[in-house]
């Protein structure tokens, strides 16, 4: 790092909030969310800082990444990690992709963290996303900031019991998403049935349900392409699990991949839940997770509430339906575009390219160009349910206080004739 200036933190204080200062922090995104990996006084990120995870840089096209997150190569950029190892590799990267100014902050860990007047900010529910190595020291019982000894871990799939058998996380639990929502409408379970579920995979609502997936890359042109999305179905299987009661959901960032990644062990070993005989509580304990087809209506008519369709371009102008099972294209109109990605499998939008939830910084700006805002009722919808639950739950981690999902989506809305539908791009495009 010789050839990289250094900044102390009387300059980095100076620059904060400077356009043309760029600070990157290249610790891994649980830090960068909140979680205190080196017993740091205080957990986050520096104010204004974008996440580049010095990880990323082993795999990543960096013009392409730091070009989506804002920087550009006359910007001042201004690097920093828990060590000057941190920021090594990423340094280099810059370098050779043309960035000239270049600069190393090394006191985060001991000056930035340890005074309470510098500026911080985190994932207001970062302990509910959590990592690989804190899931394998919840399994070994030396799992920090833990206080249940009652979890249960599910490996969430499309009847593909397969993505299970072939390898899962030790002692986690299969779980197919038809289990907790109905395989002909797409829509939650009745709450009997939920509970006879939960009940009989050993979670009441005290449990402590850590959710993941496997990630196989999904094909439209598969007969189940949901069947390849399982970390979109472990979303699903959070929110239902929130509207049924479940007190604490926790989601592995980044699903099975970010075990992978860590080298950790899988196993092929088929682990039977623990029935319980109660749940705990009535069914659905928040029922305000979800909405339904006459309440989506009441939020297209309100002024200070959104419908959000997180569904991409092609199939939000009724070029594609987005399914092989939906005959109908289109939108409902009045909705607004929530632009999760490239097609119905994807959330590219919404993901970093190891499948870690994205920035929620970025996320932010994405809905808040389309008037996705925090002081507005914000309903998520897509085709039946699953990105609307994964856009809810990034939300939810923001701690956004009026959201829910449309569970019924454009299958459920498109199925009755007597709905209108809208083809075509709308007057103010948000494609981009």
């Amino acid at each position: 790092m010789s050839n990289q200036g250094q900044v102390t933190t009387a300059e980095l204080s100076k620059k904060l909030g400077k356009p043309h200062v760029k600070i990157v922090d290249t610790r891994p995104v649980e830090a960068y969310n909140g979680w205190r990996l080196r017993g740091e006084q205080r957990g986050g990120h520096i104010q204004t800082a974008k996440s580049l995870p010095a990880k990323w840089t082993s795999y990543i096209d960096l013009p392409d990444i730091v070009r989506s997150k804002g920087i550009e190569p006359d910007d001042e950029v201004i690097l920093y990690g828990y060590d000057a190892q941190d920021c090594e590799r990423p340094a280099k990267c810059f370098n050779r992709a043309g960035f000239g100014n270049i600069s190393v902050y090394n006191g985060f860990l001991n000056e930035w963290s340890a005074d309470d007047s510098l500026p911080m900010s985190r994932l207001e529910r970062y302990k509910n996303l959590v990592s690989a190595q804190w899931l394998k020291d919840l399994i070994t019982n030396t799992a920090a900031e833990y206080d249940n000894d009652n979890f249960v871990i599910c490996h969430a799939h499309y009847r593909n019991p397969d993505a299970y058998t072939s390898g899962h996380i030790p002692s986690a639990i299969p779980l197919d998403t038809n289990w907790l929502e109905s395989s002909e409408t797409w829509n939650r379970r009745s709450p009997q049935e939920l509970q006879q579920t939960l009940q009989n995979l050993g979670i009441t609502h005290e449990t402590t349900v850590i959710l993941y997936g496997r990630f196989s890359f999904p094909k439209n042109s598969d007969s189940f392409p949901g069947s390849s999305a399982g970390q979109l179905a472990a979303m699903r299987c959070a929110a239902i699990m929130m509207y049924a009661g479940v007190r604490n959901i926790r989601i592995l960032n980044g699903g099975l991949q970010a075990w992978l990644d860590e080298e950790f062990d899988l196993s092929t070993e088929e682990i039977k839940p623990k029935p319980v005989s109660s749940f705990g509580r009535d069914i659905p304990a928040n029922p305000n997770v979800f909405i339904d087809t006459p309440q989506a209506k009441q939020v297209l008519r309100a002024e200070d509430q959104n419908l959000v369709s997180v569904r991409s371009w092609p199939e939000f102008i009724g070029k594609v339906s987005g399914y092989n099972y939906i005959e109908k294209t289109g939108r409902i109109p009045g909705a607004v575009f929530g632009n999760c990605g490239s097609d119905a499998y994807h959330m590219e939008n919404y993901r970093n390219l190891d499948h870690t939830t994205r920035e929620y910084h970025e996320i932010e700006q994405l809905w808040k160009q389309a008037g996705i805002t925090p002081d507005k009722l914000n309903a998520f919808y897509c085709g039946t349910g699953w990105r609307g639950s994964e856009a809810f739950m990034n939300a939810w981690l923001m701690d956004w206080p009026r959201i829910c999902v449309y569970d019924g989506g454009w299958f459920e809305w498109s199925s009755d004739p007597a709905n209108p539908i809208e083809i075509g791009e709308p007057a103010t495009s948000m494609a981009s």
